[in-house]
């Protein structure tokens, strides 16, 4: 797959694609229910959610995979459906659905070439990477939610 550069690579903060109202309440809700994350990295995860989402947008069927802080943003704005949904429409033109890899499936490649593919496709579409929230995969670790996030079918326990 070739990715075309509309910007270049990792220039932009993919914060400023959040609405700062949002951004404040979607940080601290990440804060509240993540007692372990603190509202700066909070904010941090929201940025890299919504530099996800965006090059998602513009790679339809590329098969990107969150990180699991990522998910963690990813689940809390699905949360928050007006402001969700109104992003998504700017964002992509479209509502963006979460859709895991189904139960018993994998990524094609496996977890790290889904995280090369993302990562790849987030700078490609110039956003800034913040690789403390895109930690190397291995090949048991998964970010798909029937993989073991703590809202999967299974109870977040890993096969």
């Amino acid at each position: 797959m070739t990715i075309a550069l509309e910007r270049p690579v990792g220039t932009t903060d993919p914060a400023t694609l959040v609405d700062p109202e949002v951004m404040e309440r979607l940080a601290a809700r990440i804060a509240k229910d993540h007692p372990e994350t603190d509202v700066t990295a909070a904010r941090r995860i929201i940025g890299q959610t919504a530099a996800f989402l965006a090059a998602g947008a513009q790679l339809p069927g590329a098969e990107l995979s969150p990180s699991k802080a990522v998910d963690v943003g990813w689940h809390t704005w699905i949360l928050h459906t007006v402001d969700y949904a109104s992003f998504c429409e700017r964002i992509a033109g479209r509502f963006i659905h979460h859709m895991p890899t189904p139960d018993g499936e994998s990524v094609t490649g496996g977890p790290k070439a889904a995280r090369r593919r993302t990562l790849d496709a987030i700078g490609a579409a110039g956003y800034a990477i913040d690789p403390a929230l895109w930690p190397e995969a291995t090949d048991g670790d998964c970010s798909q939610c029937h993989a073991g996030c703590s809202d999967s079918p299974n109870g977040g326990k890993k096969k």
